[in-house]
């Protein structure tokens, strides 16, 4: 069973040129759900579509390394790109 995928942009170190923290990214696979995403980022995508496959199909995020054990509903991502410290 495939879920939609809510991407936040959680955490900001540094200065991003395209999010702030809160903005968000809805992935329902294959599409970006336009009308439930606040901005689209190229070097995030990069980053984000390794992921976003394999935790639509409940794959788990502690097993894949993004999570500390006993959060199974968070995954946790770094930007390629974060923008000038």
């Amino acid at each position: 069973m495939l879920t939609v995928l809510g991407i936040i942009a959680y955490k900001i170190n540094g200065k991003c040129p395209v999010y702030r923290e809160g903005n968000r990214m809805v992935i329902d696979d294959p599409q970006v759900v336009l009308d439930k995403t606040d901005k689209i980022c190229t070097h995030a995508l990069s980053t984000i579509l390794h992921y976003s496959t394999i935790l639509e199909h409940n794959w788990c995020p502690v097993e894949l390394g993004l999570t500390r054990e006993g959060d199974q509903e968070h995954a946790y991502l770094q930007c390629v790109d974060p923008g000038r410290p």
